[in-house]
């Protein structure tokens, strides 16, 4: 342990390979369905006897390493919509500035029961849905596929042609958005976890549209948080760097997996991912 600082990293020799499979599992699983991996990985972290303060960095840098890896792919994909992940990426991030100030300040206990009740609604809202919101057009063809330019909406690909798309109750979206913001600089875990199904359930964009999209965008909103967490000292060399290993291997993987999903079979992806994390959020409290 190195004298003074309480980290719990001291033997990197051992610490590190298994932080960086941890690390990918997490970016790959996460990424299939826009949640970021670090609702993973910062439990797992914990449960295995790292401080929450330091989880909490650690699981940043992975968001923010498994967007930029994932982000390619979906970007290549067509299935980002830039101009919407902007538009709530600016509600996030000053909720992420107000979450990682306040993050020395509230009670472990308390914000995991608070993630895990997150985390049953999100998988209750989209695992339960039935039915397509946007089913295929017959006068949008591949050449539709993407955001259209001066509007928030697009169309994307899915069985049977290509769907149309327009996100709805915008404002109400935006009001989500900065709470995912602030669970994601108090916690680290990356606010994924809400961003997508806030996209597919409150704003009825497809959810193949809001996992790319929020993978696409969290990792700014890691950004934002880790510059205060830089700026408090908690973030540590190396196990940084393991993580960010990790991560862009699983988040290049995690994209190409769920490119070749169907959307309600990412909805139920995402709901088991969000009560296994729940599960484990409680067992460790």
């Amino acid at each position: 342990m190195d004298e003074g600082t309480g980290s719990t990293w001291d033997a990197p020799d051992v610490a590190t390979p298994l932080l960086v499979l941890a690390a990918g599992f997490c970016a790959a699983v996460g990424s299939v369905g826009g949640l970021g991996g670090a609702l993973l990985l910062v439990p797992l972290l914990v449960a295995t006897g790292t401080p929450a303060t330091e989880a909490a960095p650690l699981g940043l840098v992975l968001v923010a390493a498994g967007s930029l890896a994932g982000g390619s792919r979906h970007l290549e994909d067509r299935s980002v919509n830039h101009r919407l992940g902007v538009t709530v990426e600016v509600a996030a991030s000053a909720g992420a500035v107000a979450g990682a100030l306040l993050s020395v300040v509230v009670r472990e206990t308390v914000l995991v029961y608070a993630l895990a009740a997150v985390a049953l609604v999100a998988a209750v809202a989209g695992g339960s849905r039935k039915g397509i919101r946007n089913a295929p057009h017959p006068a949008f063809g591949p050449e539709h596929v993407g955001e259209r330019v001066g509007m928030v909406g697009g169309a994307v690909a899915r069985v049977g042609g290509v769907a149309p798309y327009r996100p709805r109750r915008l404002p109400l979206g935006l009001a989500a958005m900065s709470v995912a913001g602030l669970v994601s600089g108090i916690s680290g875990v990356g606010g994924g976890f809400i961003k997508t199904p806030v996209m597919s359930e409150i704003m009825y964009v497809p959810v193949k549209v809001a996992a790319a999209t929020s993978t696409f965008t969290v990792g700014i909103t890691a950004a934002v948080g880790l510059l205060v967490f830089a700026a408090q000292g908690r973030i540590e060399a190396h196990p940084a760097a393991a993580v960010i290993i990790g991560s862009v291997v699983g988040g290049l993987t995690g994209a190409r997996l769920q490119n070749h999903l169907r959307g309600p079979v990412v909805r139920r992806v995402i709901a088991l991912i969000l009560v296994l994390v729940a599960v484990m959020l409680v067992t460790t409290a």
